[in-house]
């Protein structure tokens, strides 16, 4: 019998993904926003395909801040980018 594979929406192409192919960003009680490389943290996350053209489409369709649930600044959305283009570099996806 094989095991239950849970599955996640990219936030940026729409495409469904098994959960742990997708990079997590993660809303806490406290609203900070960040990334969360082991996809447990707790608070209410978005999930996003380790690619450029999913990160940057993203961001062309404010898909944080509505996937989120709150409004999320730009100081926030540009630390996010940084380390989410590092994280897609370490795995060496290519645009």
């Amino acid at each position: 019998m094989s095991k239950h594979v849970p599955i996640r929406t990219c936030i940026g192409c729409g495409e469904k993904k098994p959960k742990r192919e997708l990079l997590r960003i993660v809303r806490d009680e406290d609203n900070n926003i960040s990334f969360d490389p082991t996809g447990k943290a707790s608070g209410r996350g978005a999930y996003l395909c380790p690619k450029i053209e999913c990160l940057d489409l993203a961001f062309k369709k404010r898909a944080f801040s509505h996937a989120l649930r709150c409004e999320v600044s730009f100081g926030t959305l540009q630390k996010i980018k940084e380390e989410l283009q590092n994280e897609i570099s370490r795995r060496g996806e290519i645009k």
